[in-house]
């Protein structure tokens, strides 16, 4: 399957680019592009992904995290998914989900825990997008 839309990296496949050092010689280029297509394919082939679509990302600059649901714990506390995807525009960004939680966690109980949801019956968290690159 082509992938034809943006995609950005979990922490740790951003870092292991980082770790590599820049060259000029397109040879070199091509095998750092074909590591990298072969650790996306690894997680599109073996790895869980909760996807989201979030309508309002664009225009709040934020995404919203729930985990918490009628009286319940939902959302990303209950998720076994490895990755967590976020859809937006014609973007696609995908995180780790140990990741995810770790930058939601410290906004518990500040002004980005809110009510959402149907009938405002959820809580999440607003992220900023940024946070997520």
């Amino acid at each position: 399957m082509p992938v034809t839309y943006c995609c950005v990296l979990c922490g740790l496949l951003k870092e292991k680019l980082n770790r590599m050092k820049y060259n000029k010689d397109f040879k070199y280029d091509l095998k750092v592009g074909q590591v990298k297509e072969e650790e996306l394919g690894e997680i599109f082939n073996s790895k869980t992904i909760e996807v989201k679509y979030d309508l309002q990302a664009l225009k709040t600059n934020n995404v919203y995290v729930e985990y918490f649901s009628r009286g319940k714990p939902s959302g990303i506390s209950k998720s076994i998914a490895d990755f967590y995807c976020f859809c937006f525009g014609d973007t696609f960004h995908l995180i780790k989900t140990s990741t995810l939680k770790e930058k939601c966690r410290k906004y518990l109980n500040s002004n980005r825990d809110k009510k959402g949801g149907d009938n405002n019956t959820s809580k999440g968290i607003l992220l900023p997008l940024d946070e997520l690159f």
